[in-house]
């Protein structure tokens, strides 16, 4: 459930199992966005994604880990921290070239930037990402990050793996409760972009997956 790819060696890697590891991805992240209570849609996207981990051949938990039994977990749903946003113009679109492994590279353009209140703030760069077609993508590192989340950051937008909630009103839904780790943080195999120098929160989020 985030902007990763394999690394080509892992052969064992099956293109028609993956393919239908996004589609449940995209049909979970449809759920959520249309039910009209996000703390429940949430606690349905938690379930769904559990059972994802627990039970696809595609997931990137080893066959032994006991998150298979436990489930990830999550900081419990905080209301407050879920955002409507309008995407600001960049004065100076950024350009990112992220290592994704061996000699590949992520390319990212900035399409603008959203701005979050205190504590968070003050802003997050939003994201095109080059690759897969293109598509919107939101990674943050915040004050958690090493101690009480991944190190790397976490991601809360991939439009192009269908993680996306949405817009209102031509605002774009961000909801940390949805925040969530890319899949390296559990399987060295995959690789991912990680959350550049603008993706860098000042406060800490205490919302969505945490170690």
């Amino acid at each position: 459930m985030s902007a990763t790819s394999p690394q080509p060696a892992r052969e064992q890697l099956s293109e028609l199992a993956l393919a239908e590891w996004r589609r449940e991805v995209f049909g979970i992240y449809r759920e959520a966005r249309l039910d009209r209570d996000p703390e429940r849609g949430h606690a349905r996207w938690r379930e769904r994604r559990d059972r994802l981990f627990r039970e696809h051949s595609q997931s990137p938990l080893a066959v032994d880990d006991p998150l298979r039994k436990t489930g990830i977990p999550y900081w419990p749903y905080d209301p407050r921290l879920r955002f409507s946003v309008p995407v600001l113009k960049a004065a100076r679109p950024a350009r990112r070239s992220l290592p994704t492994g061996g000699e590949e590279v992520t390319e990212l353009r900035q399409v603008g930037w959203v701005e979050l209140p205190e504590p968070l703030g003050p802003r997050l760069a939003v994201w095109w990402l080059a690759q897969y077609g293109g598509g919107l993508f939101v990674p943050f590192r915040d004050q958690t990050a090493g101690s009480e989340s991944y190190g790397a950051g976490r991601y809360l937008v991939d439009t192009a793996k269908g993680a996306d909630l949405g817009l209102d009103d031509g605002r774009l839904v961000l909801d940390f409760n949805f925040s969530y780790h890319p899949s390296c943080r559990y399987d060295a195999a995959w690789q991912c972009p990680l959350a550049p120098p603008e993706n860098v929160l000042a406060g800490a989020v205490r919302a969505g997956e945490r170690l």
